[in-house]
């Protein structure tokens, strides 16, 4: 899942990208509201955890904003102020969830993954073939047996079984796995499909590649 953080104080923002970027999600952070506003505009994200006392535009603008543009984004704001009237401005304005400082880390990792059940739509287990997939809890199974999967052959699976049958390029998996501060070339994604396609095989799959255009998730027999 791709996060953008929208969060002023740098200690807790450090923290919380390490934790989420641990958790696997690719996370980027940004300082102030005018900052995320440009994000959220012009970029791609699963999830927004916005503080609501950002300098330079503040967290209830960048939520307005959002819904103005009318993005169905989830949205978990974070605040120190805890005020009843502050909640209720917040999820009036399109917020899907609210947490007030000091919080639990352990509690706010629980938050996403509710959200995360929310935004995406659909069912949270999917299956192709003898593959699953379960979005909470991110293991991916064949006949109800767990892959080893790194954290970034993980990230390939999530976005091929999402988009199929269409075809994923090399571009929407970089963007789909890597955070604005990481790089990530085309011969790793090669790498890591190729890892994948192997591991897939077993199971009856096969990762197909179309010269050019990109990479598509198919069961074992399906003509390319």
């Amino acid at each position: 899942m791709r996060i953008l953080l929208a969060e002023d104080d740098s200690v807790l923002a450090d923290g919380l990208t390490r934790a989420l970027r641990h958790s696997g999600h690719a996370t980027d952070c940004v300082t102030d509201g005018a900052q995320a506003d440009l994000a959220l505009s012009t970029g791609e994200f699963d999830l927004l955890i916005l503080d609501l006392g950002l300098p330079k535009m503040s967290g209830q603008e960048v939520l307005r904003r959002l819904r103005a543009r009318n993005s169905r984004l989830p949205v978990l704001i974070l605040t120190a102020a805890d005020s009843v009237e502050q909640r209720v401005q917040g999820l009036d304005l399109g917020a899907d969830d609210y947490m007030a400082k000091p919080f639990a880390l352990s509690e706010l990792e629980a938050r996403v993954r509710a959200l995360s059940r929310r935004g995406g739509g659909g069912p949270v287990l999917l299956r192709h073939g003898r593959l699953s997939w379960d979005k909470v809890s991110r293991q991916a199974c064949i006949d109800d047996i767990p892959l080893e999967l790194s954290a970034r052959e993980l990230g390939v699976l999530e976005i091929l079984l999402q988009r199929s049958p269409r075809l994923v390029s090399k571009e929407q998996l970089v963007e789909h796995l890597c955070s604005w501060d990481e790089e990530v070339s085309h011969n790793a994604i090669e790498v890591y499909v190729h890892r994948l396609r192997k591991k897939l095989e077993a199971g009856g799959l096969r990762i197909a590649t179309v010269r050019g255009l990109g990479y598509c998730l198919e069961k074992a027999g399906t003509p390319s």
